[in-house]
């Protein structure tokens, strides 16, 4: 992620939050709905993420676009958008998909735990091949994929949850669909003021020794941690431990890959 995306990002999340009491799960799917729009328009694309085009000339576009039919909050979001510079195109859509997952986490009650049923749901997509390629094929269309989330989610997950997957597979821009869901469950993590340790190991870990780890990445990181596991027989023994761009790999594949490394330099 490039600097100018980084800022822009961090601008936006701050316009966000400052509207937040004005903010429901309805935002948060205008928001997909208006980056869906965007995407599918590379003429609009270019001109929205071009920096060559003033500010003023950008929210005119935005606002003839979406000013009716989509709620003021959203407009005003949007508006912050457009006005940041990007470091590209594709940054551009993602930031707008990003504020758009957590609009929607905005809206869950504080008892719900979104980053869980969007990983468990990753997870169940990724164990299944045929699943996977189901949802993330570009063979099918997209009222297939989004009819087929509604009968695996509907009345088993939440409104948000589904809303996110929804989206994900409506616009996947060329990412595999599990990868996608965990990333977003790390966005509504952090929407909530936690964060999300992806923990790869060879055999699921009993849950006391998740309740030690959580308590120490807690408070290596100082705020609350939640593991989720992932189960790879390919790491052969140890842990993989991922939060954000922090990588902790103390596997025993890892350690003869590096061996090898030092014997042949």
């Amino acid at each position: 992620m490039g600097s100018a995306t980084r800022e822009a990002l961090a601008g936006a999340t701050a316009r966000l939050s400052s509207v937040a009491g004005a903010v429901d799960l309805a935002t948060g799917e205008e928001l997909f709905a208006a980056g869906r729009i965007i995407g599918d328009s590379s003429h609009l694309l270019a001109a929205l993420s071009d920096p060559g085009v003033e500010p003023a000339a950008k929210a005119t576009l935005v606002r003839r676009l979406f000013g009716t039919g989509y709620s003021a909050t959203t407009v005003d979001l949007l508006d912050t958008v457009v006005a940041s510079r990007w470091s590209s195109k594709n940054d551009l859509l993602a930031g707008i998909e990003e504020l758009g997952i957590r609009a929607v986490a905005f809206s869950a009650p504080s008892s719900m735990s979104i980053d869980r049923e969007l990983f468990e749901f990753a997870r169940a997509v990724t164990s299944d091949s045929s699943l996977e390629l189901a949802l993330g094929s570009k063979l099918g269309s997209t009222e297939q994929k989004r009819g087929l989330v509604e009968r695996l989610l509907g009345g088993r997950a939440s409104e948000q949850t589904v809303a996110i997957v929804r989206q994900l597979v409506t616009q996947p821009r060329g990412r595999r669909i599990g990868e996608l869901i965990r990333y977003a469950s790390t966005i509504v993590a952090d929407e909530a003021g936690s964060r999300v340790a992806t923990v790869t190991v060879a055999a699921p870990l009993s849950s006391d020794r998740i309740a030690r780890l959580e308590k120490a990445l807690t408070g290596s990181y100082r705020v609350p941690v939640r593991i989720n596991q992932v189960i790879d027989p390919s790491v052969v023994g140890g842990v993989r431990i991922q939060i954000g761009d922090d990588v902790i790999d103390g596997s025993v594949a890892t350690r003869i890959n590096d061996l090898r490394l030092q014997l042949a330099g």
